[in-house]
């Protein structure tokens, strides 16, 4: 038997990061992700509904944080979303996934806890899922810095 997705009892990512993604990944513009689900917040960026302020929290997200989640709209989620991998993935850390995990109180995820991922960006069915923003959200954060904290210093 397989182990359990940590992803599955987290969503930690869902509820710290904002989600944002290109605006053309609507279902509007040809996209997946519902536009009623998104906000603007600049001409050519959108964001998850709920993400965009502090505490975050994606309207996607069901459940509770740390005990059980899943994702609403898994199989039309954003890339940022999509992209997104738990700490240790396929053997590589992510230190924001356990910065989310952190801030909702959670362990951070070690090499061990990998055993149970699946690829996020390759699932064929819509499983419970712990985003986007990635991320997101599930967030590419090397892209694009979290707007709600502040600038490191040089």
């Amino acid at each position: 038997m397989s182990e359990p997705n940590p992803c599955l009892t987290c969503g930690a990512c869902c509820g710290y990061f904002r989600v944002s993604f290109y605006w053309g990944e609507c279902a509007s513009a040809g996209g997946l992700v519902p536009d009623e689900l998104t906000t603007q917040i600049s001409p050519t960026m959108v964001a998850m509904c709920g993400t965009d302020t502090k505490p975050a929290r994606c309207t996607s997200l069901l459940g509770e944080i740390g005990k059980q989640v899943s994702c609403s709209i898994y199989a039309q989620r954003s890339s940022t979303c999509r992209e997104f991998e738990a700490a240790w993935h396929e053997g590589v850390p992510n230190e924001a996934c356990n910065r989310a995990r952190a801030t909702h109180g959670l362990p951070p995820l070690f090499p061990a806890d990998a055993s149970g991922l699946i690829s996020s960006s390759t699932a064929a069915e819509p499983v419970l899922l712990a985003t986007l923003a990635e991320p997101v959200a599930l967030i590419p954060l090397v892209q694009e810095p979290d707007p709600f904290e502040p600038p490191q210093q040089p």
